[in-house]
């Protein structure tokens, strides 16, 4: 007993968190470079049970243009193996005029995302959202007169970095939120390193926190790592990075672009008409109810019975997914149940080569249509019957179920016919 105590005892570090590990690319410069941010954010990791496997490219001064034609940069998002893809612009560039960002920042910011989601659709990029210099930006501030004092540059910034994340469905890392908030409430904590730009041990460790936050989607205040800073202003900072990024996660569109599923329908007679208004899905999944199933967008489905149907869409993107479901009531008089009725005869059923439907009564002219679906609803055969006997050759036709429908002049016929 005593030994298998000691065991128990002896896993009680691994059993306390339960590990979560993440692959951050991180792409900027010196404001990310400075006392090592990525690796500060794995240290602060690891204390918290998680791993951060990370690599980072941050030439100093270096702006999202630049990223997006340098080849150290382009070959590490080709690798593709990221759970995310950190982007931090130059640090006073999305504070300028709309006319210069348009031109000279958001354009880049949507290369770089497109070329992060061509190497693997299931990166995530977040944006990191920086913050306003100590007392403003002097170099620019006659030019530019809103970005003169912290609130002007950092109210710019933060409006920016927001607007470059919602219009590349991208997360933010709100650091510069949380220096705000720590500025506002905490002045006592030097943020800033002497050049009243670059951050300070404690201005990184807030930029951390709040990574952690976001990537880990995690109270950042239950970890127990103060890096160099005194506990008492590390616990404030950790504080500040649960109630300005974890305690607001949608709010900087982490869990916003999980698949949504959802779709609408029309009915006429015995067929559906699906219209999927899903969001933030690759694949789908129908189910109509009826046995049969769909792989399509916005499939159409026919039934061949009269009854109240159960219909589910489940919508997936990288591993997580989401699902609805709708009754849909089939009342159609012309609908026979199936087509071996008195009138029609179908065999053999299941078939390889070829089927036979055949009349129980004399055919003529346009009397008897005959068309095929498959089970995405797409039209596959289509004819008029003019014979007794009318052979379809199934040899070109994937293996599967398939929809028959045989309409005369006063009644339509279904019923299903397997390839095998």
């Amino acid at each position: 007993m005593k030994i298998l105590l000691l065991f128990i005892a002896s896993l009680l570090p691994y059993l306390i968190f339960s590990q979560t590990v993440r692959r951050v690319l991180f792409l900027g410069n010196s404001y990310t470079f400075v006392n090592d941010l990525p690796q500060l954010t794995a240290n602060f990791s690891q204390a918290a049970g998680d791993s951060l496997i990370f690599d980072s490219n941050t030439p100093g001064g270096y702006s999202l243009q630049q990223h997006s034609v340098n080849q150290t940069t382009l070959t590490k998002i080709a690798l593709g193996n990221w759970d995310f893809v950190v982007l931090q612009e130059q640090s006073q560039m999305p504070s300028f005029p709309l006319s210069q960002v348009l031109v000279e920042v958001f354009p880049y910011a949507k290369k770089l995302d497109s070329l992060i989601k061509a190497a693997n659709p299931c990166t995530q990029t977040i944006f990191f959202m920086t913050w306003g210099r100590k007392n403003g930006d002097s170099y620019n501030c006659s030019s530019w007169p809103p970005v003169c004092t912290y609130l002007g540059m950092d109210s710019l910034l933060n409006l920016r970095y927001r607007i470059m994340a919602d219009s590349n469905s991208a997360f933010v890392a709100l650091v510069g939120a949380t220096w705000h908030y720590l500025r506002d409430n905490y002045p006592s904590i030097e943020l800033y390193d002497t050049d009243q730009s670059h951050p300070s041990a404690a201005g990184s460790y807030a930029a951390a926190t709040t990574f952690y936050s976001i990537i880990f989607q995690k109270n950042p205040q239950l970890v127990h790592y103060d890096y160099s800073l005194n506990n008492a202003n590390a616990q404030i900072i950790r504080n500040a990075a649960k109630l300005i990024a974890f305690d607001s996660l949608s709010k900087w569109n982490v869990g916003k672009y999980i698949p949504q599923s959802n779709f609408n329908y029309n009915v006429s007679n015995d067929t559906v008409y699906f219209n999927n208004s899903s969001i933030y899905a690759s694949n789908y999944l129908w189910n109509f109810g009826d046995g049969d199933t769909s792989t399509a967008i916005s499939p159409m489905h026919v039934y061949s019975t009269n009854a109240l149907f159960k219909v589910k869409l489940i919508s997936k993107k990288c591993g997580l997914m989401d699902s609805i479901s709708k009754s849909i009531n089939i009342v159609n008089s012309s609908i026979r149940e199936n087509a071996n009725s008195n009138f029609f005869t179908l065999y053999p059923n299941p078939t390889k080569d070829f089927f036979v439907i055949k009349s129980n009564k004399i055919i003529y002219k346009d009397d008897i249509e005959i068309t095929i679906f498959d089970n995405m609803g797409r039209e596959i055969y289509h004819n008029e019957a003019y014979k007794v006997e009318e052979r379809i050759f199934t040899k070109e036709f994937l293996k599967g179920n398939y929809f028959v429908i045989i309409k005369s002049k006063s009644t339509i016929y279904h019923t299903r016919i397997s390839v095998i």
